[in-house]
């Protein structure tokens, strides 16, 4: 597969040859947990344990190399089992980490709760201020953690400029690329270290599966993530790997549709007289519209809106959403709406990171757009 394919075609062949023994034109799924070997230490393909490598995972981690256009893709059982890896990859106790300040719960809990046992600590900065984040920076900082577009508050950063003031100090440039995908954004292009996925969301696609990822662009650190990877054994399962796979074939043409629900939402959103702020990049009044307009080919399906009525109005209208299913997590075919603060978000409450409790945030799914326009009225009327 040729760097230069177009994205849809690499998503659907990147990794994926036709298998050599039965001409398979999907990648077949590997269950086996250990691999014959052609004598002591003749191993086919480097596969000998699954934990270490199974070729169903193998698939995977090259196409998301190739979607991200990265060095090396490393596919783990969560979003946040890759969090920790990298994490316990580059840090030691007395490393310090700057936080993006609007990120997501998950991130910030394991910064806050697990890491900081560790000796690990962290600041919250504003990625959008360079001399804030001049001055969060430590010399023990290892890394600057970003979301660009945030969860919940739809923030941009500007990767190549954040990019540049960590390495200024000698530090790696993370960004969670999980809202963008790499459909819509590719971070290592613009000077990011390593891209974070929760493969679970636009990537997977169809709410049934979970997984993470990384993707890096320096071969040193790929070796030491993959060392890693098999030392600590959070490494995702084939029929997890065999998922995304599948799900990444049609990303292009589902985030197509997402986005351009999304769209079609906000704007009616900013009519509406029960809502006080609608948040999503695409809009021109949005605060990271040109810089998200720069850095993306398109603005994403998820946004969120204030309500007018405080916080017991946000409660009332999840409550009252049908078509929209009240649920966590995001990016599947089908819409969902959730309370941050409440949900997703909990474990910033009375954090620099707590997230405004009149917030609703809706994942917008490719259903026909015109019914979700008319359970998004009911619910807020």
């Amino acid at each position: 597969m040729s760097d230069s394919s177009g994205f849809d075609t690499r998503a659907i062949h990147a990794g994926q040859d036709p298998d050599p023994a039965t001409g398979d034109v999907v990648v077949p799924l590997h269950l086996a947990t250990t691999f014959k070997q052609d004598g002591v230490g003749g191993l086919r393909d480097g596969y000998e344990y699954a934990r270490s490598g199974n070729p169903t995972r193998t698939a995977l981690q090259d196409l998301l190399a190739s979607l991200e256009e990265g060095t090396a893709g490393l596919a783990f059982a969560s979003g946040l089992a890759a969090e920790d890896t990298l994490l316990r990859t580059v840090c030691r106790p007395g490393s310090h980490v700057v936080l993006g300040g609007d990120a997501y719960g998950g991130t910030f809990r394991l910064l806050s709760r697990v890491a900081s046992r560790w000796g690990v600590e962290h600041t919250p900065a504003d990625l959008n201020d360079a001399d804030a984040l001049r001055g969060a920076i430590r010399p023990e900082t290892r890394v600057v953690w970003c979301e660009t577009p945030t969860n919940p508050l739809l923030n941009i950063a500007d990767i190549a400029r954040t990019a540049e003031i960590a390495h200024e100090a000698g530090a790696l440039l993370v960004v969670d690329n999980t809202f963008a995908s790499p459909y819509l954004q590719r971070p290592l292009t613009l000077g990011a270290d390593v891209v974070v996925h929760s493969t679970t969301k636009y990537l997977g696609g169809h709410s049934d599966v979970v997984g993470g990822a990384l993707v890096v662009r320096d071969g040193d650190l790929a070796e030491q993530l993959a060392y890693h990877q098999n030392a600590m054994g959070a490494v995702s399962g084939p029929l997890s790997d065999w998922l995304v796979v599948r799900g990444i074939k049609t990303l292009g043409v589902r985030m197509d549709r997402h986005q351009a629900n999304a769209a079609r939402i906000a704007e009616h959103l900013l009519a509406h007289p029960a809502v006080s702020r609608v948040l999503y990049p695409g809009l021109p009044d949005h605060p990271g519209h040109d810089i998200a307009a720069k850095q993306m080919s398109g603005f994403g399906g998820m946004l969120s809106f204030r309500l007018a009525g405080g916080e017991e109005a946000a409660l009332r209208a999840c409550e009252r959403f049908t078509l929209f299913t009240l649920a966590e997590s995001l990016g599947g075919v089908e819409s969902l709406v959730e309370h941050p603060h409440r949900m997703t978000h909990a474990s910033a409450a009375g954090s620099p990171l707590e997230v405004p409790a009149d917030l609703v945030r809706l994942s917008v799914g490719i259903e026909d757009v015109d019914d979700l326009l008319a359970d998004l009225e009911q619910a807020l009327r």
